[in-house]
């Protein structure tokens, strides 16, 4: 188990890597493995960025959030130009059917709603806005409605984590209920805890995931 020292460094290494950041603009502090991020990004995209590298580390366990989003003046946008780009953006992902997707816009933060048939639907309608200039925020509030039994979803999920080269499927338990999937177990990392949520999230019936896992190294 590395100490909080080592992993402040290790987490400005890897903010450091990433090309979508700028290391500089970006204070890391780290207690008892849980790491804050604070300073200035100018796209919502980055401020996620950040917040995934430092998931990346290892022996990071929760990551606190201090990042604000500031524009520079000459890219203001106003609530009905990120509302005009947004469904714009939407009508052109091939993912995402536009007509079953409402949003709303409140000084810069978006809020979808709507009823899809699958996560990666979801989680393309977020995809799609979350570089736009002025956005500073996403609550996907869409609901994943489709028809499938609960043994179906179970022994799916189990598949796709025995097939994954980076996640030690056996130590991981699937309770379900309906669509709603509860994970339970040990994992080694922050990334296998996100790789297991990710496999559950991609299977088909699945209306919710509880992450009850314990990051164990």
């Amino acid at each position: 188990m590395k100490t909080d020292l080592q992993i402040q460094h290790n987490v400005v290494d890897e903010l450091a890597w990433d090309p979508v950041l700028k290391a500089s603009e970006i204070g890391v502090t780290c207690h008892e493995g849980v790491v804050t991020l604070s300073g200035y990004v100018n796209s919502y995209s980055k401020k996620l960025a950040a917040e995934n590298a430092a998931k990346r580390v290892r022996d990071v366990k929760a990551v606190a959030m201090d990042i604000e989003i500031k524009l520079p003046s000459d890219n203001k946008r106003t609530d009905s130009d990120i509302a005009a780009a947004a469904l714009n953006a939407l009508r052109w992902n091939t993912f995402v059917p536009d007509d079953r997707v409402k949003l709303a816009i409140e000084e810069g933060w978006v809020t979808l709603e709507g009823e899809l048939e699958w996560q990666y639907q979801k989680e393309s309608a977020a995809n799609a806005i979350k570089d736009l200039i002025g956005v500073r925020g996403i609550s996907n509030l869409i609901k994943v409605r489709p028809n499938i039994s609960a043994v179906v979803v179970k022994d799916a999920i189990k598949k796709a984590l025995e097939r994954s080269a980076y996640i030690e499927a056996a130590g991981i338990n699937i309770m379900t209920d309906g669509g709603n999937i509860t994970l339970k177990g040990k994992v080694r990392s922050w990334g296998e805890r996100s790789e297991v949520e990710r496999a559950a999230w991609a299977t088909p019936g699945v209306l919710d995931v509880k992450d009850e896992l314990v990051i164990a190294p």
